[in-house]
């Protein structure tokens, strides 16, 4: 009896042993993670100056929701979720550094637990790799504290599939890792719908081929939940979902097969928007990342099938295969920030792959790998950085002049209530505090008779590049010369409201 009590309290002690070991292990792995985080927060605070003005699609977005200007032309292919996102500091406050900050602040919040959701499927060393590789790329960095929606279409792509990954593996329903991936897709889909359904095809499939079909009704209502006022809207606005369907892809040149990858390529160097994506290709030593970013993935998923892995790599590698084939195939031009959710996706497996490089099987170092590995990522690095740092002044700089140009207008007697049509009108016109204006294009949202008739009770300018011709209405409008820019005023509006 007493040899029987002994056992029991050795494996209790065991027990005890590893269960501390458990916990302590989680911490280390959470503060880890915390760290990498908050890195990311501090690198955007230092590295993207927070009095950076609004770009032309966040004036579009925060236009919704804030009163420094009336809201602008919401298009198509837009989704309400940034318009969501910035409204706790937009819809009181027209600060830019205020607004940056918050985003700075959130996106490193959300990034730790988009992480987090990947515990146990990958060692904690693995996952804050995999955040700190995505989270030093120059167009995370910069797009990061911006009102724009695909990083959060990245992070909700990272949540999602890593509580899928959970979800499925567990011996029994894991209702956190279900709630996750019924979160991650509906913060996608509130963001672009569309890259939320391309992202979660794989996803989708998978569940059908596994007959999980709790996992997969989970997927398709975080789709639904986070898509439904976009469809809602589809009706109300636009006749149905079908032609906002249509409307989007004409807005966006058309949706059919083009081969964009070397469009892609020209944006590393820091191109917001490549439409139309011409000039030469980027310099070996800034595009050779985005050669060894597919290489690396795919020693990640050998290494996941020789350890019997398989599903842990390949399900996050085939969503980002998705996520970036219609940017890469799909869409005649290109951006940087279209393939964050694919880089996001990229990241686990990379890192995973890294890691097994410069470790020998018992955990030791190998000494001449890690020696290359470290020298390539402090390459890799240094020129995150430089182009960071270009993009952020080139951006900082057009931004300032859009705002010297509304002091301008503002002394040119534009001022709000006032109107702003033609080139770039959509910025400026938020930076004067304007409505703004377009009788074609993209952003069509009114008629001649009301650009006159509105010039009867109010300022209106029109806009064109230097020497461009204006619209005929307005070629008896006074003329003025700005830098980069002209602008003809209609006759100001006499008192009582008549011209």
């Amino acid at each position: 009896m007493a040899q029987g009590s002994n056992a029991m309290l050795v494996g209790k002690g065991r027990r005890a042993t590893a269960a501390v070991s458990g916990r302590a292990g989680r911490s280390g792995g959470t503060a880890l993670l915390a760290a990498v985080s908050g890195a990311f927060t501090a690198a955007q605070l230092l590295l993207v100056s927070p009095t950076m003005g609004l770009g032309w699609d966040e004036a579009v977005y925060v236009s919704q929701v804030g009163d420094q200007a009336p809201a602008a032309f919401f298009s198509a292919p837009r989704a309400r979720g940034v318009s969501l996102l910035v409204a706790p500091i937009a819809s009181w406050s027209s600060s830019t550094g205020l607004l940056r900050v918050y985003l700075a602040l959130l996106s490193g919040a959300v990034l730790f637990l988009a992480l987090r959701a990947w515990r146990g499927l990958f060692p904690a060393r693995v996952l804050a790799a995999a955040g700190a590789l995505f989270a030093s790329l120059w167009v995370t960095l910069f797009y990061a504290p911006q009102a724009m929606p695909n990083l959060w279409v990245a992070f909700g792509a990272l949540l999602a599939v890593g509580c899928f990954l959970r979800a499925r593996s567990a011996d029994r329903p894991d209702r956190r890792a279900l709630w996750g991936v019924a979160a991650g897709a509906a913060l996608m889909a509130v963001m672009r719908p569309t890259d939320a359904v391309w992202v979660c095809l794989p996803l989708l499939a998978a569940a059908a081929a596994l007959r999980h079909w709790r996992l997969g009704l989970v997927t398709a209502a975080g789709l639904l939940a986070g898509a439904l006022p976009w469809v809602v809207e589809a009706y109300t606005s636009y006749g149905g979902l079908r032609e906002r369907l249509a409307e989007a892809s004409r807005v966006q040149g058309g949706l059919g097969w083009y081969f964009a990858v070397d469009d892609q390529m020209r944006g590393l160097v820091g191109r917001a928007l490549c439409r139309p994506c011409t000039g030469p290709l980027p310099h070996p030593v800034i595009s050779a990342w985005w050669f060894l970013l597919p290489l690396l993935a795919a020693v990640g998923l050998v290494i996941a099938v020789r350890a019997r892995r398989t599903a842990r790599t390949l399900i996050p590698l085939a969503c980002a295969a998705t996520a970036a084939l219609p940017y890469l195939f799909l869409i005649g031009y290109a951006a940087p920030r279209f393939l964050l959710p694919a880089y996001a996706l990229l990241a686990v497996p990379v890192a995973d792959a890294l890691l097994h490089l410069v470790t020998a099987p018992g955990g030791r170092w190998r000494p001449v790998a890690a020696s290359l590995v470290a020298a390539g990522l402090a390459g890799h690095l240094a020129v995150q950085y430089v182009v960071l740092d270009r993009t952020a002044d080139r951006t900082a700089a057009d931004r300032r002049a859009w705002a010297a140009a509304a002091d301008t207008l503002h002394d040119l007697g534009v001022r709000p209530p006032c109107l702003l049509t033609g080139h770039e009108a959509i910025p400026l016109a938020y930076y004067a505090g304007c409505a703004s204006g377009a009788i074609r294009g993209n952003n069509a949202n009114t008629t001649t008779a009301e650009i006159l008739a509105t010039a009867r009770r109010e300022p209106v300018a029109v806009l064109s590049v230097p020497g461009g011709r204006p619209p005929s209405y307005a070629r008896g409008w006074q003329l003025h010369r700005l830098d980069g820019m002209d602008v003809r005023i209609a006759p100001l509006p006499r008192a009582g409201g008549t011209a």
